[in-house]
């Protein structure tokens, strides 16, 4: 008769093989769930310059009164953050915009962009200490880039190229333009087809 010790280990070693193969098994599904549903994307409209295009240069001037061009060579990158203090998840987004400005100001400077008269603004930009930020009230901005939903980025790179853009709802949303950019993709959609196609090459300005 089998010692009951040694039958208690053989059926423990079996369990521990079963759930292993399960983990594994589990494992592949995910994996396999994760590119059926790929995470949305910034919602890119079919107007304005194109992603890979040149941007169009458009002089503006700051909230204290500095002048400034979008879609000139810099030093950095430039993500602009199309907004209107009337837009709900513009205010939900800002949190989010402050903080990919923080974590990606060594190659990256954000610009808020809006348009319409001073005065409606003012409550909006001191509530929400906007002072970090270029700010620039321009409608010429906004017509070169034809924005005609909100909240909406534009992301440029140091030498003036668009290199994604998209309506964003969310931080994710927001996330998939840098995700875009460091991929050399037009968007994450694309990014997400070439992984699964093997044939990704990263390449950033």
């Amino acid at each position: 008769m089998m010692d009951p010790i040694v039958l208690s280990l053989a059926i423990l070693w079996a369990v521990v093989i079963a759930l292993g193969v399960c983990v594994l098994a589990l494992s592949r599904q995910i994996g396999i769930l994760y590119e059926r549903v790929a995470p949305m994307g910034a919602l890119m409209m079919d107007t304005g310059p194109k992603v890979g295009e040149i941007a169009p240069p458009v002089e503006v001037s700051t909230w204290e009164g500095r002048s400034l061009t979008i879609g000139r060579s810099a030093e950095k990158s430039k993500l602009v953050f199309f907004l209107s203090p009337t837009c709900p998840v513009c205010k939900k987004l800002l949190p989010i915009i402050r903080s990919v400005q923080a974590r990606e100001n060594r190659w990256l400077d954000v610009v808020l962009a809006s348009d319409g008269d001073r005065t409606e603004h003012v409550d909006f930009y001191a509530k929400h200490q906007l002072a970090d930020f270029p700010y620039v009230l321009s409608q010429p901005l906004g017509m070169a880039y034809k924005i005609s939903k909100l909240p909406y980025c534009v992301l440029l790179d140091a030498k003036g190229f668009v290199r994604a853009k998209g309506l964003v709802n969310s931080r994710e949303q927001v996330e998939s333009l840098m995700t875009a950019y460091e991929s050399g993709v037009a968007s994450v959609q694309e990014h997400i087809d070439r992984q699964l196609l093997g044939d990704v090459t990263p390449e950033k300005v």
